[in-house]
């Protein structure tokens, strides 16, 4: 459920930063393996769809902003330039070029496992978009979460041991945006591996070292999104035992940006969103008499109100991606209607 606070104003700033960027080529960060001469080419040619925004993760969950804020607010006065967005990203040609790309030899790695996990909530937002052009979006789109799928799929029974950064690479938030997935779209055998493999990475997990956070670049955090994945899998009294063995205390204040002008230094403006909306995500797994519920809820309130008064759309270093990070806390995304297990198929 979104927050009651969340209007159409709040979501027409969010949805301008999405549509300043998700067509601006440059700057341009490119994570890109080339295997000849030929790989040699400007961003729109390499990946059509999701060249803007800075950087390709950027760009993929650019486009789910303005998924997700069309269906809260189809009349709003930005509808239609974000249709128009869409309509003009998510064609089949481009798409079959992305795939091409993401299938490319060298390419194994490419954007594993965040902006792959990105592709798979946007898949999830469009199948259950109201709007009249989404089906045709999800159809175009569907070759691409079809080979992200895949190259999580392929991945995860390789990986041994969980990454437990505070940036891309960060298992545990990947995994929660995969399960929302599966639930969403009910791919059972994907979910069954991605909620296979995160009871085996952290359940047995105890004493998390919350108090060695924040690195200096960090956007997430590894406790907190370890826990939130975790509050997907277990039924609410397994998860308040784990939760108290796992985070005995929560003791966070706000992160700070020093220089809005340094886009790593930037994302702890993100840090803050991102905490918020894993600690709602807590709260929302334990019991009623659980006497932690209310102050985590009140540090998810102190940390949502730091972390969106960082967001300054003059500044592009913050302005290409907090839109998103802002949008799926104050939109309620990460909330509990999807979170029942995978492990067996739906009545």
């Amino acid at each position: 459920m979104a927050n009651s606070d969340f209007d159409q104003t709040q979501a027409e700033r969010f949805a301008r930063l999405a549509l300043g960027c998700v067509h601006k080529e440059y700057p341009n960060k490119i994570a890109h393996s080339l295997n000849s001469d030929a790989d040699v080419k400007p961003p729109r040619e390499l990946t059509p769809a999701f060249y803007g925004c800075f950087d390709w993760h950027s760009s993929v969950h650019g486009h789910w902003l303005l998924a997700r804020l069309l269906s809260m607010f189809p009349q709003s006065p930005f509808a239609a330039d974000a249709r128009r967005a869409l309509a003009q990203s998510l064609t089949p040609a481009n798409i079959a070029k992305e795939v091409e790309y993401l299938d490319a030899t060298g390419r194994s790695g490419f954007e594993r496992p965040y902006g792959l996990a990105w592709v798979l909530q946007l898949a999830a937002e469009l199948k259950e978009s109201s709007d009249p052009d989404a089906h045709q979006w999800s159809a175009a789109l569907h070759p691409l979460e079809l080979a992200a799928a895949a190259k999580i799929a392929s991945w995860l029974p390789k990986l041994e041991h969980p990454i437990r950064t505070g940036e891309h690479n960060n298992t545990a938030f990947g995994m929660g945006l995969m399960l929302d997935y599966a639930r969403i779209t009910s791919n059972l055998e994907f979910g069954r591996l991605v909620e296979s493999r995160a009871r085996d990475y952290y359940l047995n997990d105890r004493n998390c070292p919350l108090s060695y956070e924040p690195s200096g670049e960090d956007f997430l955090s590894p406790c907190l999104a370890e826990a939130d994945v975790v509050r997907r899998i277990l039924p609410s009294p397994e998860f308040e035992e784990w939760l108290s063995a796992f985070l005995p205390s929560v003791d966070l204040e706000p992160t700070y940006v020093t220089d809005f002008t340094d886009g790593k230094l930037y994302h702890l403006a993100g840090l803050n969103l991102s905490r918020a909306w894993m600690l709602e995500g807590i709260v929302s797994k334990l019991p009623a008499s659980d006497p932690r519920r209310k102050p985590f809820a009140a540090l998810a309130s102190k940390l949502k109100q730091a972390g969106l008064e960082s967001i300054r759309s003059e500044h592009y270093e913050g302005g290409h991606w907090l839109g998103t990070f802002a949008v799926y806390l104050v939109s309620g995304r990460n909330d509990r209607r999807h979170e029942e297990s995978v492990t067996e198929p739906r009545p």
